[in-house]
């Protein structure tokens, strides 16, 4: 039986700029948390801290789609270096003045600055576009990078903090920039399958955005990366609440791993079903599986119930990629990728924030009550778009032909 993960490679020049695209998509799980345990240690301030952090994640969810627009028009060439440079010159510029203890708003100005960092996770799905476009491998393409989705932010992060409190507070970021050029310098560099600079189909001035049916996607994922961001903070709590502190990094890697298979599961598939359909179904998978959240009683319980939960998310990611293949323009694909990670980052940092403060109040359980709302949108969303999902997916089947 043919293995579609080893099809998929035999595109000249797929292992390289996939490999390539792997480092330098690291530093974006490792800088948030990075940022965070270098001043952390540095100056004793969490407040300061979480802050200067939050506006690294935020320029970068505002800056991301933007750079992406201009990669559309000009090209991955000739606008990765530029703008990668600039993001790298920030992050050096902040941890000089972490290390010399620099005020506050000067932080804030690395940090902004320092969202000019590429999506590189919609780069490399770009190119995989170019490659397979309207062939079934494409299908698997985007299986392989959700599960990478996936392993990078399982280990960037421990990654990061490890550095931070073994090196010196500056280590994690550091090493972070370092794969940053590395990786962009390697991405680049493999010209032969980057995608063609395309003409305009519709209104030049038009963002990806302004199309009803990203927008709907953007939404679909805020809520499930809630979902996500809630599960990383409540297993820490809960696994507090149980006496088990080391137990909280458990919890959420079965949720990584149950996640990851079903993605490559899910690559693997030959499905006829429609992707609004497929969409319907993955996110009502989300929305039952995090109902029993409000009933564990323990660490193993929880861990099967996150790991249940896991095995919906990454086909839930890989349908919403696919459908924003076949609704964006093709001259505005990377930009519309690039909508749809920054609407899943937006929804993590808010996971993150809002059960936080429901477990301050109410405990464990109110952060679970979280994830269950957050499913509950989650379908919601997905039922109320179904009918124009289908209808612009029809239309753009039928353009193709």
């Amino acid at each position: 039986m043919a293995n579609p993960y080893r099809e998929l490679f035999s595109a000249k020049g797929s292992i390289a700029f996939s490999a390539a695209g792997l480092v330098a998509r690291i530093p974006v799980p490792m800088m948030g948390i990075g940022i965070i345990t270098m001043l952390a240690q540095a100056r004793g301030d969490y407040g300061l801290a979480g802050l200067v952090s939050a506006a690294f994640t935020l320029s970068m969810a505002l800056l991301g789609p933007q750079v992406s627009r201009l990669v559309d028009r000009r090209g991955q060439s000739r606008i990765l270096l530029p703008v990668t440079g600039i993001s790298v010159m920030a992050l050096g510029a902040l941890l000089l003045c972490a290390r010399f203890g620099a005020p506050a708003w000067a932080l804030y100005v690395c940090a902004i600055l320092a969202g000019f960092m590429p999506s590189m996770a919609a780069m490399v799905r770009a190119r995989w576009s170019q490659l397979y476009r309207d062939s079934p491998r494409l299908h698997t393409a985007f299986a392989l990078e959700s599960v990478v989705d996936e392993l990078t932010f399982v280990i960037g992060p421990a990654l990061s903090v490890a550095l931070c409190t073994t090196v010196f507070p500056e280590a994690g970021p550091l090493v972070a920039v370092v794969f940053l050029v590395v990786g962009v310098l390697l991405f680049v560099a493999q010209r032969e399958t980057e995608p063609s600079v395309l003409p305009a189909s519709g209104p030049a001035g038009r963002s990806a955005i302004r199309l009803g049916a990203v927008r709907v996607l953007v939404l679909t994922l805020v809520a499930g990366g809630v979902i996500v961001g809630t599960v990383d903070v409540v297993s820490v709590a809960f696994a507090q609440h149980v006496g088990s502190p080391s137990a909280a990094g458990l919890v959420v890697s079965v949720y990584a791993v149950g996640s990851a298979i079903s993605g490559l599961a899910f690559g693997t598939l030959k499905t006829t079903m429609t992707p609004p359909r497929l969409l319907l179904i993955g996110t009502a998978g989300t929305a039952a599986s995090a109902v029993p959240l409000l009933i564990v009683d323990g660490i193993a319980s929880l861990c099967v119930v996150v790991f249940v939960a896991g095995l919906f998310f990454s086909p839930t990611m890989i349908v919403v990629m696919g459908m924003i293949e076949k609704v964006v323009p093709a001259e505005k694909l990377t930009e519309g990728m690039t909508w749809a990670i920054t609407g899943l980052s937006i929804g993590v940092a808010l996971g993150a924030a809002v059960s936080g403060e429901a477990v301050d109040r109410f405990g464990p359980d109110g952060g679970f009550t979280v994830a269950v709302v957050a499913g509950g949108s989650i379908i919601l969303i997905a039922l109320l778009s179904y009918p124009l999902l289908s209808t612009m997916v029809r239309e753009r089947a039928e353009a193709a032909r």
